[in-house]
């Protein structure tokens, strides 16, 4: 193809868009409802699983040491926990802290309660926290850590906990809201092009009769196809950047909208951190669907 026939077919694309009227109109909104759609479900999976993922990282494991554990054997025990490979960070908390940590969370209720305890009767043990690098090993982490007391004589470790049986149906829940999410989204995606793909399909029909003329007069299938090849691209192009800029204003008023609103303690990702990503994804995929449906919907009228 020379750079001249390219030309041509690039204005007869442009030039059909506007020629089209209506059927054009009918297939950029139908790009743009379901590309919405989608886009709305994707900032909603991703929030979600962002929402799931913050949960999960906040599991730590606690583990209450005895009385009797002097500050070498502590020691000893910090860093035996640090050197497994799971865990990521490790932090010491003493008795004096955890009383004071406990007083600050009840909060002016609490004074009254714990008014009688002080250094030497801090009913609070020293605690070593616990953070790993993959949440789900939580529990495996909590079995090792116990079986500590099996290689030290004085059986430093009082307690370990995790909140067991909690956290592992945090983690079903979760695991479950990402597979779901998933599915769901790759479900719509289809359905959208399919949707897109029909409206351009009869946009092409109520033009046979050109496509018709046209092969009767000689011209060959690539010259035919590929003004309708462009006028499909161009549609998908508006189509989806509309739906962009529609989609990402009102997510931008929404996180407005959460963030000023401080009854509500959820955060949504912002804007900057997945702009790139979702646009991108939104561009691609409404210009491939009109450049799909055009082929799609071409093939059978080239055979006339």
């Amino acid at each position: 193809m020379t750079f001249n026939t390219f030309l041509r077919h690039l204005r007869e694309g442009c030039r059909n868009v506007f020629r089209n009227g209506w059927m054009s109109v009918a297939s950029i909104t139908s790009i743009i409802v379901s590309l919405f759609i989608l886009g709305v479900f994707v900032l909603l999976v991703l929030n979600v699983n962002a929402i799931a993922d913050k949960a999960d990282s906040q599991v730590q494991i606690r583990a209450f040491l005895n009385v009797t554990v002097d500050q070498k054997l502590r020691e000893s025990l910090q860093k035996e926990i640090a050197s497994m490979p799971e865990v990521s960070r490790i932090s010491f908390i003493s008795k004096a802290q955890g009383l004071e940590d406990f007083r600050k969370s009840m909060g002016d209720e609490g004074k009254d309660i714990l008014e009688g305890f002080s250094k030497d009767n801090n009913p609070i043990p020293d605690t070593i926290m616990v953070e790993v690098i993959e949440p789900t090993t939580v529990p495996f982490v909590a079995k090792k850590i116990e079986a500590l007391n099996t290689t030290h004589t004085e059986q430093p470790i009082f307690k370990v906990k995790y909140g067991k049986g909690t956290i592992e149906t945090l983690f079903k829940v979760t695991r479950t809201v990402r597979n779901v999410g998933f599915i769901f989204v790759a479900g719509l995606a289809l359905m959208s092009m399919f949707l897109i793909s029909n409206t351009i399909r009869v946009t092409i029909l109520a033009r046979r009769k050109e496509i018709g003329i046209m092969k009767l007069v000689g011209a060959t299938n690539n010259f035919i196809r590929w003004p309708f090849f462009v006028e499909g691209t161009l549609i998908g192009l508006i189509g989806s950047l509309i739906t962009i800029g529609i989609l990402f204003v009102g997510y931008d008023q929404l996180i407005s909208a959460v963030s000023s609103d401080l009854a509500l303690q959820v955060s949504l990702i912002p804007l900057k951190q997945i702009w790139l990503q979702i646009g991108g994804i939104l561009f691609v995929l409404g210009v491939l669907i009109g450049m799909w449906g055009t082929t799609l919907s071409i093939r059978k009228f080239l055979k006339v």
